[in-house]
């Protein structure tokens, strides 16, 4: 059964103005399976995603080959590298998961104060091990991600988990916070706001800072990541909703019929592909719009060595480009 949505009301901030962003093409490698959220690549130029049904693939640099490595047993959304060639996983269901080389899947941490990770979403990790991730929702999971969306009740979480085990909160009662990304010299921390509409930043040399926008995005941010270019890279999984726009500071009774209604009657993203990229000053360098009959719905995005691959929720195929030229 569905759950009950409680919505709150609030205001989205004015659409940005339109833009002429570049023309996109792209090539997709299909998958055996539904929903590639998120890629990882390898030193080899192969590429990591994790599937709905659970399973973490490895797709070979050329596309030609498909290998699964693992089944979580949940749902992998986010992939980093850990030291020594370990593969971190930000599991929906299960929290944050290690993958040693031989596939063994370990929980690193499932729960917060004895309550289950729910939205286990995307994450970063610095290089004296620190993991910065994002519960998206203590409300609701994955499977239910739209209705986060339109109750807009901001219940997710950034946070810190020191090699250690020491885990701190830099920042709660976000709406939906995503995609995150350290900085080049790992000072600051971004984070996307998927129900917020924008990219924001941490300053980590400062106690108890408050997030900073960064950049209003023209759409629904996912997944965030730093390329080998130094830039950070954003995937708009879809651009603002009119309608969705225009419930959320109307009565909650509005969005509570939504929510009712089957599936193929409420908001859908755009079959459209929309990537931008930021450096650290928050200056937009890329901006990029484009289309593909089999990829749509851009979440996850990872730029290295002048190749750009993407991923996506809702498609069965993961897609690349070349870097843009500066």
């Amino acid at each position: 059964m569905k759950s009950r949505i409680e919505p709150v009301r609030w205001s989205p901030p004015p659409v940005p103005p339109a833009r002429d962003a570049s023309e996109l093409a792209v090539e997709v490698v299909a998958v055996p399976g539904h929903g590639p959220e998120d890629t990882l690549i390898d030193e080899d130029g192969s590429v990591l995603t994790g599937l709905r049904d659970g399973r973490i693939l490895r797709v070979s640099a050329d596309g030609l080959t498909i290998s699964t490595l693992a089944d979580t047993g949940g749902r992998p959304l986010g992939l980093e590298w850990l030291a020594g060639g370990k593969l971190l996983i930000c599991d929906a269901n299960r929290g944050l998961l290690t993958m040693d080389r031989d596939g063994k899947v370990t929980t690193l941490l499932g729960e917060v104060d004895g309550q289950p990770l729910r939205f286990c979403n995307n994450a970063d990790v610095a290089d004296d091990g620190t993991i910065y991730f994002t519960n998206s929702s203590t409300r609701f999971g994955v499977e239910e991600w739209m209705a986060d969306l339109l109750e807009h009740s901001s219940t997710g979480t950034v946070y810190r988990l020191r090699p250690d085990g020491e885990l701190t909160v830099l920042a709660d009662g976000r709406p939906f916070p995503n995609g995150v990304a350290l900085s080049g010299d790992q000072r600051t921390l971004f984070f996307a706001e998927t129900a917020g509409y924008g990219l924001f930043k941490l300053d980590l040399t400062k106690d108890s800072a408050e997030p900073e926008l960064v950049a209003a995005i023209p759409g629904l941010p996912d997944n965030i990541s730093r390329g080998s270019d130094g830039l950070i890279w954003v995937a708009i999984g879809s651009p603002r909703n009119t309608v969705l726009d225009t419930l959320l500071p109307k009565a909650p009774v509005f969005r509570k019929v939504v929510w009712g209604l089957p599936d193929a009657l409420k908001p859908k993203a755009a079959d459209i592909i929309e990537i931008q990229a930021y450096d650290d000053a928050g200056r937009l360098v890329h901006d990029l719009r484009g289309t593909h009959p089999q990829f749509h719905m851009p979440t996850g995005v990872r730029e290295r060595d002048g190749k750009v691959w993407l991923s996506s929720l809702g498609t069965t195929s993961i897609a690349h480009f070349a870097t843009p030229a500066n």
